[in-house]
């Protein structure tokens, strides 16, 4: 089994105009427990008063999920999500040369020392420890390894491999992920970001590399272009890679259009696993043979997400699919009757550009000419 560390509270939240109320953030990790994620990463608390406030809140609900909170390797920030009461923390620090000497002017020692005072000081205080590795797509391997087992001698709990400007593909993912599973004892982590549309193929490439946890969010919401997306990435592995998750997918529906609402993202009608319109089969090859064997064209049933299937009636469809259709509105229709409407029908769809109703259908059902 694949663990999902659940960070829209956290990281969704970083996604430039996008806002949760202490209530959304409470109605999200309400969700996210039932759905059955391990873990909720609920916001930054060093950001101050407002954020505190929020994560206290999602700690207290109660949950069977572990409740963490972000820092950076910095005693106050492990203080300020102590006093939240969070059971778990996730510790990050730079581990490329870019970022350890660009942004923050240091070295890697620096790194190492700032790292154990941390994870020694949260370990202490009997807290859940995850240790971030910013970048690590870009570091020195040799060093991201070190750096992983300096983790782990301090008595970290999990190592998280971040993507953190989604550069990767999913082989360098692979490699690069088999290479510090092997050189490390802590469980790995996969933190992916989608800058370009990569974050679910590298976080299933990780989880073929034998990372036992996969960062996510819920649409994929978060910085820039996002992360890899909780529902895409849960029924991508149990799917494409056999492999289970514990997330109960008939619930993802909701929880998305949740999230959706709250963070002012609608979701569009194509996107996978939860768009409106994804089991919605049109073009007459695809309907025919739908309606004869769903597994021709679906890859899993609509039901298993909490959806349903549909078939258009526009300017693709067939004969079979419009028999079909009025059918389903108590009609019967011939052959020769089917075929002698079907044309007025793709008519009408280009003119209305889209597809057509049921009301649509019966009006021109009844303004056929009489026999």
């Amino acid at each position: 089994m694949v663990h999902i560390c659940d960070t829209t509270l956290r990281d969704g939240e970083q996604a430039a105009g996008v806002v949760f109320t202490a209530a959304e953030k409470e109605t999200v990790a309400l969700m996210l427990d039932a759905a059955g994620v391990v873990e909720i990463e609920a916001g930054t608390p060093a950001m101050g008063r407002e954020e505190q406030d929020a994560v206290k809140r999602v700690a207290g609900l109660g949950l069977r999920a572990r409740v963490s909170a972000w820092n950076r390797a910095v005693i106050s920030d492990i203080d300020a999500s102590i006093a939240c009461g969070v059971n778990a923390v996730s510790v990050s620090l730079p581990v490329s040369d870019l970022h350890i000497a660009r942004k923050l002017n240091r070295d890697r020692g620096w790194v190492l020392s700032e790292l154990r005072r941390a994870v020694y000081y949260a370990k202490d205080k009997g807290l859940y420890v995850c240790v971030g590795a910013e970048d690590a797509s870009r570091a020195d391997e040799g060093f991201l390894a070190e750096y992983g087992r300096a983790a782990q001698s301090c008595g970290a709990d999990r190592l998280r491999f971040a993507d953190t400007i989604g550069v990767l593909d999913p082989f360098q993912t692979f490699d690069k992920v088999r290479r510090l599973v092997r050189a490390v004892s802590l469980p790995v982590e996969v933190h992916t970001h989608n800058d370009f549309g990569l974050a679910n193929a590298n976080a299933l490439a990780g989880i073929r590399a034998g990372a036992d946890y996969v960062s996510a969010t819920v649409l994929g919401i978060g910085e820039r272009a996002g992360n890899a997306a909780l529902e895409e990435v849960v029924m991508a592995a149990r799917h494409a890679l056999g492999v289970d998750t514990g997330v109960d997918a008939a619930r993802l529906a909701r929880l998305c259009s949740y999230v959706a609402k709250a963070s002012g993202r609608p979701i569009p009608a194509g996107k996978p696993i939860v768009g409106g319109r994804i089991f919605h089969h049109e073009s007459g090859i695809h309907a025919d043979g739908v309606l004869k064997w769903a597994g021709a064209y679906e890859a899993y049933p609509p039901e298993e997400v909490g959806q349903s299937r549909e078939i258009a009636i526009g300017k693709h469809s067939g004969r079979r699919s419009l028999m079909h259709r009025f059918r389903r509105l108590g009609i019967e229709l011939s052959h020769d009757e089917a075929s002698g409407l079907l044309m007025e029908v793709r008519c009408i769809s280009v003119g209305l550009k889209h597809d057509l109703s049921d009301d649509d259908l019966l009006k021109l059902y009844k303004s056929r000419p009489a026999a």
